[in-house]
């Protein structure tokens, strides 16, 4: 199976080089997750990729924001029926409507993001979190005055596990003796948009001595990097760059380049290059990534740099392995 993004080029701006060059006519959709197009974090990555793509080439596309589980499948049918194609579902909670709705609709091109959906015209993008999540918490050990630092996640399933397993591996390759807290917000989907827990979540966190507290948790997550800001303490962003929101007091964001996984759906549906089967996206990738801006280059000094560059390019080679808890259903931390 070709490879689903061309990474070199779409990391140099996801440009597109011109409409003339489209070589079908396509109506292209996504379908967002709980939390919505504007979380600014999971979900919004996947709009800035869909936006990008519209900029580049003016072809429109249609989205939609679920509010509950039970529209998933009928926003997927509605899509379908309407001639949208490709059409993106965004989240691992996609899979059963996607399997079924692709089954309906033979013809047309479905991606998702997080999961594996086994059919002819279904292209599944998954992500080695644990990687990016290795980098950010190497810098939150190094980044700790306190040598505690904190993790927050979303919805308690194993995918956040896998964030957490990363971090903690992370942490400790930096500072063998940190300590490291943990606290996921709930069991349902309404884990995701909730910014009060998440600031109290990490307000428990900060209690206990962390200074350094990271969130995969979508909206919620906001929460927590609130109560970073708040507190004078250091927040770690995840997906989308969230180094902005507060900025001096979001020490990194890993970032999870959802949004190159989407244009390159769009781009290669217009392209008539579609491909299904899976991909699995690190560092090597470029899938993966921790950000550095004017919000955060203050927090970052060199050697932190140094360290994060060496270990990520020891990723990238095979010297250090990151263990993946969606492996085993396990962490070695």
């Amino acid at each position: 199976m070709k490879k689903l993004l061309t990474i070199g080029t779409a990391l140099a701006g996801l440009a597109f080089t011109a409409v003339g060059a489209l070589a079908a006519d396509i109506k292209p959709a996504v379908l967002y997750d709980l939390g919505g197009r504007f979380d600014k974090s999971f979900n919004e990555g996947a709009y800035n990729g869909a936006e990008k793509f519209q900029e580049d080439t003016g072809v429109e596309y249609r989205d939609f924001e679920i509010q509950n589980d039970s529209q998933r499948e009928q926003a997927l049918r509605n899509f379908a029926k309407r001639g949208m194609n490709p059409i993106v579902a965004i989240g691992f909670s996609q899979a059963n409507a996607v399997e079924k709705v692709a089954k309906e609709f033979p013809d047309t091109q479905f991606a998702i993001v997080d999961m594996v959906v086994d059919l002819p015209n279904v292209r599944s993008i998954l992500f080695k979190e644990q990687e990016g999540s290795y980098i950010v918490g190497m810098l939150a050990a190094m980044a700790s005055e306190t040598g505690k630092v904190g993790f927050v996640g979303g919805m308690d399933i194993p995918l956040i596990r896998k964030f957490s397993c990363g971090y903690k591996q992370g942490v400790m390759a930096a500072n063998p003796n940190a300590e490291v807290f943990e606290n996921m917000t709930g069991t349902t989907g309404a884990a995701w948009n909730d910014p009060v827990k998440g600031g109290e979540l990490a307000k428990s966190q900060f209690d206990r001595g962390a200074d350094v507290v990271y969130h995969a948790a979508g909206g919620t997550g906001i929460g927590v990097l609130q109560a970073a800001a708040d507190a004078g303490k250091l927040g770690i962003g995840v997906d989308s760059n969230q180094n902005g929101l507060h900025p001096g007091s979001v020490l990194t964001s890993m970032l999870k380049r959802v949004d190159i996984a989407v244009y390159q759906a769009f781009e290669d549906a217009a392209n008539d290059s579609w491909s299904s089967g899976f991909e699995v996206l690190g560092l090597k990738e470029g899938g993966v990534d921790w950000a550095l801006d004017d919000n955060n280059a203050e927090l970052v000094n060199d050697e932190m740099k140094a360290k994060v560059e060496e270990a990520t390019q020891k990723i990238i080679s095979g010297e250090i392995e990151v263990h993946d808890y969606m492996s085993d259903q396990s962490c070695p931390m």
